[in-house]
């Protein structure tokens, strides 16, 4: 038994995936009227990436079910106690480290959300689901918000937020990451730059890409 298969999470997380399931539908044809270069540009935008998310505050965009079993299965495997989430949305992903944090023993996850509206909905899921103490939720530009008072050690991060931004995140979690830590980057297709850092020994990664959308790496000792 665990945090994750227990109520009052595994109800509450059921209730989210049935509503990100249901803000995707209708996402789905005003994407599609988009063309490729269209989709490619507002994707890994590193500029117009503040009115898109605004635009978006209704769309859970959420990690799909087997993604975030996956970050629940990396955190315990690995014993996480630090986590480090861009991208909160709903709270979907954040709940699922959350439980691993806390069978795991405690720990601290701090996540961070540029939409306001979405901030408060992660803040009630959080306490719904039990799990508040665990979370610091830290609104605003993520470049800001986790430009300071980072945990000395980070055992684990999820990137899942404006992609184009990926690499600039990167720039301020990685003096922290303790070697062997593990970083998630959901659609890190429409980050290249991303992808070419971790996937390069040389700059201190192994990388690999895992089911269709998800780029798993560990920070080399």
């Amino acid at each position: 038994m665990t945090t994750l298969t227990n109520a009052p999470l595994a109800p509450l997380l059921e209730r989210l995936f049935a509503d990100a399931d249901a803000s995707t539908a209708a996402l789905r044809p005003t994407v599609m009227q988009m063309t490729d270069d269209e989709r490619a540009a507002m994707m890994a935008s590193t500029t117009n990436y503040r009115a898109l998310y605004t635009q978006l505050k209704d769309a859970h965009l959420a990690v799909s079910r087997a993604t975030a079993t996956l970050l629940y299965l990396l955190a315990r495997s690995s014993a996480a106690r630090s986590i480090v989430e861009f991208g909160t949305s709903f709270g979907i992903s954040t709940l699922h480290l959350a439980a691993a944090l806390r069978d795991n023993g405690g720990g601290r996850l701090i996540t961070s959300e540029f939409e306001p509206s979405k901030a408060a909905h992660a803040r009630a899921n959080f306490a719904a689901g039990g799990l508040a103490d665990l979370i610091e939720i830290r609104e605003g530009d993520a470049l800001e918000t986790l430009a300071r008072d980072l945990p000395e050690r980070i055992d684990l991060v999820l990137l899942d937020g404006a992609k184009g931004l990926y690499p600039a995140v990167l720039d301020l979690v990685e003096p922290r990451l303790r070697p062997g830590a593990l970083l998630l980057a959901d659609n890190a297709d429409w980050s290249p730059d991303y992808l070419a850092r971790v996937r390069s020994p040389a700059r201190g990664y192994l990388s690999t890409p895992f089911a269709d959308d998800v780029e798993l790496s560990i920070r080399l000792g």
